[in-house]
């Protein structure tokens, strides 16, 4: 991010007040803040309750990649995040069509392919775990899909790849060997981290207290996040393996998404990328649009950012049901920039925040920042 004198004092001048259309567009631009979105927050929306999708009614709607990408662009959103399935054929092998016509409209749209995700939970096959499956076999089978998904990065153009593990996890106590299940979990990433860092890649891995596992996903916490990249950076050297950040996964297990960025710079973990959806606090990761939840711990969030160094890519990573994906985006994106428009008007102000904070006093500190959260 582009955080200077200059750009902090454009807030309170070219910036006042609240920012949409070419406005929101020079604020992202001037202060450097690269915005993203999975590309499914622009497909098709199932759940349990619907299972063949919110968009059925609308017999125009496109549902392939293609078509998610033209409206991830429509948007106004630069960057897109992939699950590494779009671009492999029914044997799970990289499909040369599918990344020609991916790269073809990358380029037609203007969009920059950000983020490689490894899809190791949305087959039945691994339903037990993917590379921590008690099958040795499927645990092979999931390691070299994941080393694949390097490739796939390269190949499309990404910075980063990913390991979110959806299914790496138990549902019922007594279930797994923990620490045998961390070490698989911890092997492969070491794996995956070195294949990573030779293509010129960062790698990390994304925590999630659970869903779809019912009991606990391996890492379930940032903290778990956290450990397993020192582990791996000290068995490949060098720092490239960090964590993503969701601030919905935080909102499960009521952490403060704001103090996590300061625990991972105090751990010397780098943070790979960020997920900026919303979720009510001890509920379910609702990926609901960015900025409708609480305001004050967002803009927090935010702040930590700048305050931390952080200079990656913000994506959203969404599923409005009920939602036009377009307008989904681009509200999500809106409401983003003018949120961090408020942390960047307190970090105007930092000296006279941490002035306040040094007092112990709450007080002191919601009156440097409760006009900006309330008007700026």
């Amino acid at each position: 991010m582009k955080v200077t004198a200059r750009n902090l004092a454009k807030l309170n001048k070219r910036y006042n007040g609240y920012l949409t259309g070419k406005r929101l567009n020079d604020f992202f631009n001037d202060f450097g803040i690269p915005f993203a979105a999975g590309h499914w927050c622009a497909g098709e929306f199932a759940d349990r309750f619907n299972p063949s999708g919110y968009s059925k009614d609308d017999p125009s709607f496109d549902p392939t990649i293609i078509a998610q990408i033209q409206r991830v662009s429509q948007a106004g959103i630069e960057g897109i995040e992939f699950h590494d399935q779009v671009l492999l054929n029914e044997k799970d092998k990289p499909s040369d069509v599918a990344i020609k016509e991916v790269k073809a409209a990358l380029r037609k749209h203007a969009v920059k392919a950000t983020n490689m995700n490894i899809d190791l939970w949305g087959n039945a096959k691994w339903k037990l775990g993917g590379v921590t499956n008690p099958s040795a076999s499927l645990r092979r089978k999931a390691l070299a899909k994941a080393l694949q998904a390097v490739d796939l990065a390269v190949e499309v153009g990404c910075s980063s790849v990913a390991l979110w593990p959806g299914s790496d996890g138990w549902d019922y106590n007594f279930e797994v060997n923990y620490g045998k299940q961390l070490d698989w979990f911890i092997n492969a990433c070491i794996a995956i981290n070195k294949k990573a860092k030779k293509a010129g890649l960062r790698f990390g891995t994304e925590a999630k207290l659970h869903e779809p596992r019912e009991g606990n996903m391996v890492v379930a916490t940032t903290h778990q996040a956290m450990l397993v990249a020192s582990k791996v950076n000290a068995a490949c050297g060098g720092k490239n393996m960090g964590v993503a950040i969701d601030y919905g996964h935080e909102q499960m297990y009521a952490a403060e998404p704001a103090a996590m960025l300061y625990t991972a710079k105090a751990a010397g973990v780098p943070v790979t990328n960020f997920h900026i959806n919303t979720a009510k606090l001890h509920s379910n990761d609702e990926d609901r649009v960015t900025g409708t939840g609480d305001l004050w711990r967002f803009v927090d969030f935010c702040y930590a950012a700048v305050d931390t160094g952080y200079n990656g890519w913000f994506g959203e990573d969404q599923f409005t049901y009920r939602m036009d994906q377009v307008k989904a985006m681009s509200l999500s994106r809106e409401l983003f920039g003018n949120l961090m428009k408020k942390a960047l008007k307190i970090y105007a102000v930092r000296d006279e925040l941490r002035k306040a904070q040094g007092t112990g006093d709450a007080g002191k500190t919601i009156d440097v920042v409760k006009k900006i959260m309330l008007t700026g």
